[in-house]
C-alpha cells in the first residue's frame, strides 16, 4: 500500500536530500509538502524523483495563498506534481474567540478559492486542527459551519486533532464521509507521556484506535493516508515505526 508522509514532521531532521532517502528506504512512496519546501519547487521535484517519491498533496498557508497568492501556489503545486491542495489551518484571528459569523466568512472564502483551484485542474480542501471542534461563543462548532458553508471543498481529516478538539472522529466519518478524501494518521500518547513531544506519539504507540479508524476511513472512500507527528524528538524513528504500524492496520 502506498503511504504518504507530511514533511513538516521532518522540518528539523537535517538536509532534505537525506530525509527523502531515509523515507524511501523506510517504504514510503509519497510525501506531502508544506511551505518549507516550496522555495525551489523544481529543485525539490528533482530530489523527489531521485528517491522514487511523488508529492500528490501539499499544504499552503494561509488562505491568502489561494487568493492573492494563487498564482505562486499553483506554480509550486504543478512543478511538484500535486493533485490535492489543502489549506492547513485558520489564521490567528480564528483561533481565539472568533464568532460563528467569522467562521462562515472563512468558509465562503474557501468555497471561492476551491472553485479557482478546480478551474486550474487541481483539487482543494481543508485540513483541521482542534480549534474547529471547540464550541464558539454562541455554542456553534466551526467545523460544522465550514462543512455547511463551503459545500464543495474536500476535507483532509487530521483524526488525532479531532480527538484533541473533544469530538468523535468516527461520528464525523459516519456523517460526512463523502467529504473526507484524505486523512492524517498520527497518534496521541497516554496522559503524562511524551511531554517533550507535546503529547504526540509515533503511530501505533499511542491511544488512538487506528484499526477501527482505518476501517471507517477506508469504508468512506479515503484513498490517501499521510503519516504526521507535530513535534517528534526523532523524526527518523517516527517515520520508521509509524509506517511499520500502519501496514498492520
Amino acid at each position: 500500500m502506498d503511504v504518504s508522509y507530511q514533511l513538516y514532521s521532518s522540518r528539523d531532521a537535517g538536509p532534505w536530500a537525506e530525509t527523502l532517502k531515509t523515507l524511501a528506504g523506510a517504504g514510503y512512496t509519497q510525501v506531502e509538502g508544506f511551505g518549507g519546501v516550496y522555495d525551489d519547487a523544481p529543485g525539490f521535484k528533482a530530489l523527489l524523483d531521485a528517491n522514487g517519491l511523488t508529492m500528490p498533496s501539499g499544504h499552503f498557508f494561509p488562505v491568502g495563498a489561494f487568493e492573492d497568492g494563487l498564482a505562486d501556489t499553483l506554480a509550486a503545486a504543478k512543478a511538484l506534481g500535486m493533485q490535492r491542495l489543502f489549506c492547513p489551518a485558520p489564521e490567528d484571528m480564528y483561533r481565539n474567540g472568533a464568532d460563528a459569523a467569522a467562521w462562515i466568512d472563512l468558509a465562503r472564502r474557501l468555497e471561492t478559492a476551491g472553485r479557482k483551484v478546480r478551474d486550474a485542474g487541481l483539487r482543494f480542501g481543508w485540513h483541521n486542527h482542534h480549534w474547529e471542534f471547540m464550541p464558539l461563543p454562541g455554542g456553534e462548532i466551526a467545523m460544522d459551519l465550514m462543512l455547511e458553508h463551503a459545500p464543495s471543498i474536500e476535507w483532509e481529516m487530521d483524526v488525532a486533532w479531532v480527538v484533541r478538539g473533544g469530538a468523535d472522529p468516527l461520528a464525523y466519518i459516519a456523517e460526512h464521509g463523502d467529504r473526507i478524501t484524505t486523512a492524517h494518521v498520527k497518534d496521541i500518547a497516554p496522559q503524562g507521556e511524551c511531554t517533550d513531544e507535546d503529547g504526540w506519539a509515533d503511530v501505533g504507540q499511542g491511544t488512538m484506535d487506528w484499526p477501527a479508524l482505518m476501517a471507517a476511513l477506508r469504508g468512506a472512500g479515503v484513498d490517501l493516508f499521510v503519516m504526521e507527528h507535530d513535534k517528534p524528538s526523532d523524526a527518523n524513528r517516527f517515520a520508521t515505526r509509524s509506517i511499520a504500524a500502519f501496514k498492520t492496520f
